[in-house]
């Protein structure tokens, strides 16, 4: 009887020990699971920011590149030309400001909302002070006057809204 129990009582602790390494087993496994899939996940995260950070770093290159061209003094100069008049001359600008902004649009996936925001607040300024020079014009005024226009209101600013543009945007990189 004796060793009947004895047997019991080694089946008893056996069953217990067997449970104990069991739920040993299982949560060191769902731990180790767990965490392998975090490191996953991580590896993940860095390689597509890898990927991201050279398309982020071009497009808010292009972004600055956009402030540049459509900066009334590169703007004036870049499409001048004899003889148009100051109606003519503000629909080849406001043409071009505005195919420049659609050749920069999708720049916009990779840039913050601020960053875009400022692009498309500077973009509407620039066509609105345009066509303000032009509406103030009388209909015999060339595209020179309306250049001067344009040049006398911009010297008359305290601050520069095309560099002020650019330092926002180059502050969102930390430079």
């Amino acid at each position: 009887m004796e060793v009947e129990v004895f047997l019991i009582d080694i089946a008893k602790y056996a069953l217990a020990g067997g449970i104990v390494v069991s739920l040993a087993n299982w949560l060191f496994w769902s731990k180790y699971s767990q965490y392998a899939f975090q490191l996953k996940v991580l590896e993940k995260r860095h390689a597509s920011a890898k990927e991201i950070l050279p398309l982020r770093l071009q497009a808010y290159e292009r972004l600055v590149l956009f402030t540049e061209r459509i900066r009334p003094s590169n703007l004036l100069i870049r499409l001048h030309e004899t003889g148009l008049n100051a109606a003519e001359f503000e629909q080849r600008l406001v043409s071009e400001i505005r195919a420049e902004y659609q050749h920069n649009v999708t720049q916009q996936l990779y840039v913050s909302d601020a960053a875009w925001s400022i692009v498309t607040q500077l973009k509407d300024n620039t066509v609105a002070l345009i066509r303000n020079a032009t509406s103030g014009l009388p209909a015999s005024a060339g595209a020179k006057d309306l250049s001067s226009v344009i040049f006398d209101h911009l010297a008359a600013l305290e601050d520069d809204p095309y560099m002020t543009a650019v330092k926002a945007i180059k502050s969102e990189l930390g430079g």
